[in-house]
């Protein structure tokens, strides 16, 4: 194997001139650098990555923990992150907790070990288990990603799910909907959590409560959504609107619409909140909040990047992107009396 010695015997300077060309580290005049570069293309010599890491005291490794690659989503943010972080320099490596916190937990020990200069998380388990992590945030420059906890250690880049809950829940209340039910991910979730909010708060600013009787959780996974609702709209007096909170689960309603011989927006609207490549196609096309995915994980990265490389005491920042309302054809306007539609109304507030 070629080493810096055979190099430099080559170009007949010293191996302290050879890694001052390969690292850009002195000066080094026009001549001696095209010796040196020649006499590195000749012997195709490759400076060894493990060695010039620790000589610059990081691995340029960052590492990004998502929730469920299954998820389309998580999918393209990995390839957006990907391309991103090797824009800056560095090279990605990715890992899957599958939504098990216990995964998680053995995956973060695992970045520590590699000696990771930084990692994008998508964190799954409960606020407190993060709380124990400050000091681990501290050694490796952490930030969380689409999901939140009650911590103030992370850098965090999310989607205002308050006004997506909102949002897609206002938009049935205009069509004259009331009976409005909804298929949210686990409530531990700052994303469950909020939409289910912003959807409450729009149900109550016009006198409204959603009736628990009309609320399953579908675990932001596919069948599970798909089984709760087979329940919930199985039931006699199903809703007339449904927000599913992210696109994944809208896929598996849609099949419970099919299996059940629902129409959509027939029988039924339908809302969700979420971008995941694909459901544009979907038929009824699909009403629904977007998230600007890409610019949120450029963003991540470029925050991140800056964290480890620069302002590693810095406050933690907080950046927050808007939801954009998407409007198909799976919703239709409230005709009460129909018997597709019949059922008792949402309770008023208090």
């Amino acid at each position: 194997m070629t080493t810096i010695r055979d190099v430099a015997k080559a170009a007949g300077v010293s191996t302290a001139t050879v890694s001052a060309v390969v690292n850009s580290s002195a000066f080094v005049s026009d001549e001696l650098r095209a010796r040196v570069v020649a006499a590195i293309e000749a012997l195709e010599y490759a400076p060894s990555s493990a060695a010039q890491s620790l000589k610059r005291g990081r691995s340029q490794l960052i590492a990004m923990v998502v929730a469920d690659l299954a998820n389309p989503f998580f999918h393209r943010i990995v390839c957006v992150a990907e391309a991103a972080v090797a824009a800056w320099g560095f090279s990605l490596v990715v890992f899957n907790s599958d939504e098990k916190p216990d995964a998680e937990r053995r995956i973060i020990e695992r970045v520590h070990a590699l000696g990771c200069d930084g990692m994008i998380l998508v964190p799954v388990g409960e606020p407190s288990q993060y709380r124990r992590r400050r000091n681990d945030a501290k050694r490796m420059p952490t930030l969380l990603f689409g999901r939140i906890v009650s911590d103030d250690t992370f850098d965090t880049v999310t989607i205002d799910n308050l006004a997506a809950g909102r949002e897609v829940t206002n938009y049935l209340l205009d069509l004259g909907h009331r009976r409005i039910g909804s298929i949210t991910g686990p409530l531990h979730l700052t994303t469950a959590r909020e939409r289910l909010e912003g959807m409450r708060q729009a149900l109550g600013a016009r006198r409204l409560s959603l009736d628990p009787a009309r609320l399953r959780s579908g675990e932001f996974r596919e069948d599970a959504a798909y089984s709760a609702a087979l329940q919930l709209l199985g039931a006699p007096d199903r809703p007339s609107g449904l927000y599913v909170a992210n696109g994944l689960m809208a896929l598996g309603v849609m099949r419970a619409l099919a299996d059940l011989g629902l129409r959509c927006p027939t029988d039924i609207s339908i809302v969700s909140t979420d971008t995941i490549p694909g459901i544009g196609g979907l038929r009824p096309r699909l009403t629904r909040t977007e998230h600007p995915a890409a610019e949120m994980t450029n963003e991540a990265v470029r925050l991140l990047v800056d964290r480890i490389t620069r302002n590693k005491s810095a406050p933690p920042r907080n950046v927050i992107f808007q939801p954009a309302l998407m409007v198909g054809d799976s919703c239709a306007p409230f005709e009460a009396g129909t018997p597709e539609r019949s059922g008792a109304p949402l309770k008023e507030a208090g």
